[in-house]
């Protein structure tokens, strides 16, 4: 069971990126999915979850407005778009199942703002 996640990078300051995260071994549509992030000296933070039953992603408030999460249940993936980046934005990135850390099965990606 792994959930690999790519597509983070160096970006400017109000810049965007889209996250993905490909999982293997079971099926995301049993799952609610969520977005992850720890940023160094900072607490570990959900930001997003998507629920398996009616399709509702809730979102944090440090990015909600600015931050757009999606699923793809037949490519086994689960995406992350992320606008309007902020310098408080820079973390490493994952996503789980259950939207707790405890299924978060994978290394992450790492985002950098910076300009």
């Amino acid at each position: 069971l792994q959930l690999q996640a790519s597509g983070g990078g160096l970006v400017q300051p109000g810049g965007s990126l889209r996250l993905s995260c490909v999982g293997s071994g079971f099926d995301l549509e049993y799952y609610d999915m969520g977005w992850l992030r720890q940023a160094p000296g900072k607490e570990r933070e959900v930001i997003s979850c998507n629920s398996k039953n009616d399709g509702v992603t809730k979102y944090a408030d440090s990015v909600k407005g600015r931050f757009t999460m999606s699923r793809d249940n037949a490519k086994r993936t689960v995406y992350l778009h992320m606008n309007s980046l902020k310098p408080e934005d820079e973390a490493l990135y994952y996503c789980a199942i259950h939207c707790n850390w405890n299924g978060a099965w994978g290394q992450g990606t790492l985002v950098t703002v910076s300009s």
